[in-house]
């Protein structure tokens, strides 16, 4: 438990918590009662995990979607047929490049079934289907070939 001192924000954070799960009927109204002033009367952060420590962690709204590749695509698509409308207009060239970076688009979106996988921030993991070297070596059971 943390003995560093609560903050306005910290209490009030607190405070939130517990009015967000008597609204769910996990509080009372005497208990949030109780409890509010225990969280707006604590010192340190020590003192305000108790109050919250039987309620479920709330799960946090989804991040807006940052769409810089979307408009990226968009910008230089229109760039490369500008390129090739004024170089003639002859074979529609710019299809390839369109189809290749927008296949990539549309699966970073999820607009592909599932969106990508992203690596594991673990170095000793590994989502191959062989053991990382990190997983293979003395002591570890497997044979390096």
């Amino acid at each position: 438990m943390s003995e560093l001192l609560a903050s306005d924000a910290d209490r009030e954070r607190v405070a939130e918590r517990l009015r967000g799960a008597a609204g769910e009927g996990r509080l009372t109204p005497a208990e949030l009662e109780e409890r509010l002033e225990g969280a707006f009367s604590a010192r340190t952060e020590a003192e305000l995990e108790p109050l919250v420590a039987d309620l479920p962690v709330p799960l946090r709204p989804p991040r807006p979607r940052d769409r810089t590749h979307e408009r990226t695509y968009v910008a230089v698509m229109l760039l490369l047929v500008a390129v090739w409308a004024l170089t003639g207009a002859g074979y529609f060239w710019p299809i390839w490049p369109m189809l290749g970076w927008g296949i990539g688009v549309l699966a970073d979106a999820g607009r592909l079934g599932r969106p990508c996988r992203r690596r594991s921030s673990n170095p000793g993991s590994s989502t191959a289907r062989w053991p990382s070297s990190a997983a293979v070596g003395p002591g570890s059971g497997e044979r390096l070939h």
